[in-house]
């Protein structure tokens, strides 16, 4: 019996990541960078945006958020390295570095999101 793979599993993360991200950053993007400066829509009050962040289900979305869109950066740079500069002689570097990175992103985002007040 062969050693069983983890590539399932990335390609999962991979592409929920994907989705997540090109579905729910742009709308974050437009209303923190544009509508809300600009004065296309009034901005929610300094209390109001802290009491929406303080909220564990506005945490929970932050953290999968950022854990997912993680681990979708991750697995398109290891294979734009593969595909792209032919590097797969480094696999080991590679997804040490690759998913290492997500992991770290990912203690690191809970970690800050868990000492907000």
């Amino acid at each position: 019996m062969g050693k069983r793979s983890n590539e399932p599993f990335l390609w999962l993360l991979f592409s929920t990541g994907g989705v997540v991200a090109a579905m729910l950053i742009p709308v974050h993007l437009f209303l923190f960078g544009l509508a809300f400066p600009l004065g296309w829509l009034n901005g929610p009050s300094y209390q109001s945006l802290l009491e929406l962040v303080t909220h564990p289900f506005t945490r929970l979305y932050v953290f999968v958020l950022c854990t997912l869109s993680l681990f979708h950066w991750a697995h398109r740079f290891r294979y734009t390295l593969y595909d792209g500069l032919q590097i797969k002689h480094l696999n080991e570097l590679i997804n040490t570095f690759c998913y290492g990175g997500a992991i770290f992103g990912t203690v690191l985002s809970a970690y800050l999101l868990w000492r907000i007040p």
